[in-house]
């Protein structure tokens, strides 16, 4: 994100200060653990979650105190401020909540503790799905981060609204061609609709790159970002300038969001969800986790009005569909002095009934299978078993330190095809910098 250097400085500089204040205070006590958390928007499931963890691990542990640290802040500036708490043991967390796609990167920075021996003595740990471990390891091998949670990503669609322009009830678009012409449709007859509703704004940060770029670019005949047998980036991509193209066309033709919508940051946090509930989006590209915000906003009958159907492949072609999955762990600082007393809180958190009321709430999928088998779960969401089966085909971003900076390029791009760059022009200028950033000796042409 760009900001002016003397913003950056005065905020970086007002930003330690605080930190070292409310660090300085756990990190005192050997009896108090700090626990770093993304509280922002959609994310009033974690700060419950959290809240209901910190009250049982105190009554489990008399003496023990969890000091409770949220971090107000789009996701994007979430994963800044918290690699800057990081870099001081004065001011980094005990226990941090850490997407995946950024364990490499800490633990290449030298951010986090390794926990496979703690893992090996867990007994739960034998209930975690085996894809979902991919979630903490590093390319060392080693686990750095437990799993609370993984998703897929598909296409939501409001059924009301495809009955109103004469779209089928149970569309199964089967290219990209399908998705943008019943966008087309929509736009014709209701002109005053989100036709097609992506992740496109500045403030959205890695979903932009997960939830929109590359769920368009596994779906092409290039297929990755990354070849894991060859061990190189894929740049140039044709299948990274097909998708620019996809959003340059849907952008021109005023299918998704308007341009004002997409640089308001309140979009996402906001406005999003109230206008999916008002019926004025048709499409969405999102993940399996949206109906856990729209239950927690008090829209308990959103399923009368919205479906989901898989995401298409560029042209149909094998498997036909495509989808990503994330999620988000919960580490330990290599820094922490009260390592043990750290993993005992995770092992709190991430107990089964934990994880059962958390993905219940917020729609994620949980990484522990008898989570995901507990009637709690597939009940509370009439489209999880749909979505549990999308993980029979689903992709994994790169688990490479690389990867953030890779992801910010991507960002970039995105926001070059909003301003209305040739969509060439901008997979071009993407490829020059993926190759400075990985070094031209770790690519290929795909």
């Amino acid at each position: 994100m760009q900001r002016s250097k003397a913003m950056s400085v005065l905020i970086t500089a007002t930003l330690g200060i605080s930190l070292a204040a409310c660090g300085g205070s756990a990190a005192d006590d050997p009896n108090t653990i700090s626990v770093a958390y993304h509280r922002y928007g959609n994310t009033l499931q974690v700060d419950q979650w959290m809240q209901r963890v910190k009250q049982q691990y105190e009554q489990a542990h008399p003496g023990k105190t969890v000091q409770l640290d949220p971090v107000v802040a789009p996701e994007g500036e979430y994963l800044s401020k918290l690699q800057l708490r990081m870099r001081s043991p004065s001011t980094a967390p005990d226990v941090l909540y850490e997407d995946s796609f950024n364990v490499n990167s800490d633990v290449e920075a030298g951010y986090l503790a390794p926990l496979d021996d703690r893992l090996a003595r867990w007994p739960d740990w034998n209930q975690y799905i085996d894809t979902t471990k991919q979630a903490g390891r590093a390319e060392d091998g080693k686990i750095y981060g437990v799993p609370l949670d993984t998703d897929t990503r598909g296409l939501w669609y409001n059924r009301q609204l495809f009955a109103e322009v004469g779209l089928p009830a149970e569309w199964q678009p089967r290219t990209w061609d399908d998705v943008l012409n019943a966008a087309r449709q929509i736009k014709q007859r209701r002109p005053d609709v989100i036709a097609m509703d992506l992740a496109l704004g500045k403030a959205e940060g890695e979903s932009v790159s997960m939830q929109t770029v590359e769920m368009l670019l596994y779906g092409t005949e290039t297929g990755t970002l990354y070849d894991e047998q060859q061990k190189k980036w894929l740049v140039p991509s044709k299948g990274f300038a097909d998708a620019m193209g996809f959003l340059s066309t849907a952008l021109a033709e005023n299918l998704t969001q308007s341009k004002a919508q997409i640089a308001d940051a309140q979009y996402d946090k906001v406005f999003r969800d109230d206008l999916t509930r008002e019926g004025k989006v048709g499409i969405r590209l999102d993940g399996s986790f949206a109906s856990g915000n729209w239950l927690d906003s008090g829209w308990q009958d959103w399923h009368q009005m919205m479906s989901a159907t898989p995401m298409p492949t560029q042209h149909g072609q094998p498997p036909g569909t495509v989808t990503l999955s994330g999620g988000w762990t919960l580490a330990i600082s290599a820094s922490s002095t009260k390592q043990d007393d750290a993993f005992e809180f995770i092992k709190q958190a991430m107990a089964k009934d934990n994880v059962v009321e958390y993905s219940a709430a917020s729609g994620n999928l949980p990484a522990r299978a008898d989570a995901a088998a507990d009637p709690r779960v597939i009940e509370a969401n009439p489209l999880n078993q749909f979505w549990i089966g999308l993980l029979a085909n689903t992709h994994y971003r790169p688990a490479l330190p690389e990867y953030p900076k890779v992801s910010e390029e991507i960002q970039k791009s995105v926001l070059d095809v909003v301003a209305g760059r040739p969509p060439g022009e901008v997979a071009d200028q993407w490829s020059q910098q993926v190759s400075r950033i990985v070094q031209p000796a770790n690519t290929r042409a795909g």
